[in-house]
């Protein structure tokens, strides 16, 4: 039997600590900052490390609201959401997470991208 992305990713531990340096890093960015600046992080990260973990195929179903609605009031723009996943993507390489497996999470990502993006640049 094969390892799941999940299982290749370390599992919900690594995943959040890949999830914590994640947004560090968006936090230090001006740019997409400022979508954070009410929100409460450590909520912020445990839905993110839960998301993520779903996506991944573990053992993990996502409580949280669906992604729409989840980010229909914030007006992310196309050049915010790609920022913020360059930033997932960066983070994902300093834990040197295979390029497969971190396409297959960009990927999975990605899918969501219309919902999340709901403003014009």
């Amino acid at each position: 039997m094969s390892e799941t992305l999940y299982e290749r990713l370390g599992g919900r531990d690594a995943i959040g600590a890949v999830v914590d340096r994640f947004y560090e890093r968006v936090i230090e960015d001006e740019q997409v900052a400022h979508y954070f600046e009410d929100v409460d992080m450590q909520k912020q990260r445990a839905h993110q490390t839960q998301f993520i973990s779903a996506v991944a195929g573990g053992p993990v179903d996502y409580s949280g609201d669906d992604m729409e609605s989840a980010h229909d009031e914030l007006g992310i723009t196309k050049p915010d959401f790609y920022a913020i996943v360059e930033h997932l993507d960066a983070t994902m390489q300093e834990f040197d997470v295979d390029s497969d497996d971190r396409e297959a999470v960009l990927d999975a990502i990605a899918e969501y991208e219309g919902d999340i993006v709901t403003a014009t640049a």
